[in-house]
Order: C-alpha cells, then sequence, then structure tokens
C-alpha cells in the first residue's frame, strides 16, 4: 500500500507541474459551462429536473473524453523518456504502478469535477433539485470517469507515444460506447451481451436513478482494464 500512495503521489505532482493537465481542466470547464449556458438554460423554459439531467448528460462526453486524455501520459511518457526500464525494474509490482497510477488519474479526474458543482448551484437560484439528484449524478460522473481511465491506460500501455494512446484509447471507449448500436439490430443472446457492454445503456444516473447492476458495469468494467493493464506490464518486464 506504501508503494502505491508512493507512486500515486508522483504523478500526482506530475499532473499538477504539467500545463497538460490545466489545458485538459480549462477544456472541460469550457465546454460543459458553454453547453449547459445554452442548451440546458437557454432555450425553451424547462424543469429545473431536466436542466439538472441536461447538465450530466453534456458531462458524461467531457468525461468519457478527458478521463481517455488524462490516462494517456501515464505509461507512454515514460516510453518517451526512457523511464519506464528504471520503473519496471523497481523492487515494487506490476499490480501497485498501475494501481498508483490509476489513483493519481482518478484524484485528479474527481478534482476537475468537483469543479464543475458550480452549474447544478446555478439552478438553485430560480429552480429546485434534489440534492440526491446531484449526488447521484456525480457519483455515476466519478464511476464512468473511472472506467474511461482504466481503458485510456490501458492504451498508454500499448503505445508508444501519447498521441497514439490518445487515439486508441478514444477508439476504444468509442467501440464500447457504440455496442448498443448492434444491440438494437442483433438477435439474442447476442443483443444482450452488447446492451451489456455499452456505457450508453447505464446512464441511468443522469435522470438520478442509480441501479446497482449499473455501478456493477463501471465497477467490473474499470478492474478488467486495469487488470489487462497490469498483464501488458507484467509482460514487458518478463521481455
Amino acid at each position: 500500500m506504501k508503494n502505491i500512495w508512493l507512486i500515486a503521489r508522483r504523478e500526482l505532482a506530475s499532473y499538477l507541474k504539467s500545463p497538460m493537465g490545466y489545458v485538459i481542466v480549462a477544456i472541460v470547464l469550457f465546454v460543459d459551462g458553454l453547453l449547459f449556458n445554452y442548451h440546458a438554460l437557454g432555450g425553451a423554459p424547462k424543469l429545473s429536473a431536466e436542466v439538472l439531467q441536461l447538465f450530466f448528460a453534456f458531462a458524461t462526453f467531457m468525461t468519457m473524453v478527458s478521463g481517455v486524455l488524462l490516462a494517456m501520459r501515464l505509461f507512454a511518457e515514460e516510453k518517451q523518456l526512457g523511464t519506464l526500464t528504471l520503473l519496471l525494474t523497481a523492487p515494487i509490482h506490476e499490480v501497485e504502478v498501475v494501481l498508483g497510477k490509476f489513483l493519481s488519474a482518478l484524484i485528479f479526474f474527481g478534482l476537475m469535477t468537483l469543479l464543475t458543482l458550480y452549474m447544478p448551484a446555478l439552478i438553485f437560484v430560480n429552480g429546485k433539485v434534489s440534492v440526491g439528484h446531484i449526488v447521484g449524478g456525480y457519483f455515476g460522473l466519478i464511476l464512468l470517469g473511472g472506467l474511461s481511465l482504466a481503458v485510456g491506460m490501458f492504451a498508454s500501455a500499448l503505445s508508444r507515444t501519447q498521441i497514439v494512446a490518445a487515439v486508441a484509447g478514444g477508439a476504444l471507449m468509442t467501440a464500447l460506447y457504440l455496442c448498443y448500436l448492434g444491440a438494437d439490430v442483433a438477435e439474442p443472446p447476442v443483443r444482450e451481451i452488447l446492451a451489456f457492454l455499452s456505457p450508453q445503456r447505464h446512464l441511468h444516473w443522469q435522470s438520478g436513478v442509480l441501479h446497482s447492476r449499473d455501478v456493477f458495469y463501471f465497477l467490473s468494467g474499470t478492474y478488467l482494464f486495469l487488470l489487462l493493464t497490469t498483464h501488458v506490464m507484467q509482460a514487458r518486464r518478463w521481455r
């Protein structure tokens, strides 16, 4: 546990010192704020719950994008700097490396997500929404962010550069998301499998409803990609 925390602190410091981390935060806040102002608050009058649901819909897209972008550097940057070999030959287990890096990215993502709290708070100026809806929505964003980070880490472990890692992670996340299209035309049992694989079918928290099967989906998906990343690192160490 000590090694995991040491790696997490090292990587979190890299996020805070690197301009790329702040650029990603700025882009996320700008896009979320723009969409919230013009599409959620603007246009025809809406119920407060509808405005909040639209906000979480916008935030969902930016969560998937930012998760992949935040994770693209975690291993690809080590390869570019030539420090991956040093990291893999250190007396620490691959699981500790993966978990430490993932924890740092998740903490940074969580801080970035909390910066958007002012948007739901604005709804209270002229309306009223359930605090449970807000809490459930942000919990869902964290779950989705964890999955996106895990997918991005897996792509980063396989890629030599950060750009390739971003493209590969984005393609993999998009493929997962679009599985719901295949579910609409496939026959059972393939239909049920594709529907379960798509994050699009597990976004009930946008409307304030949090199902245990949705929590299981995001946690199991995150675990799977972290496990795959660990195996990639183990293969690199043996090689």
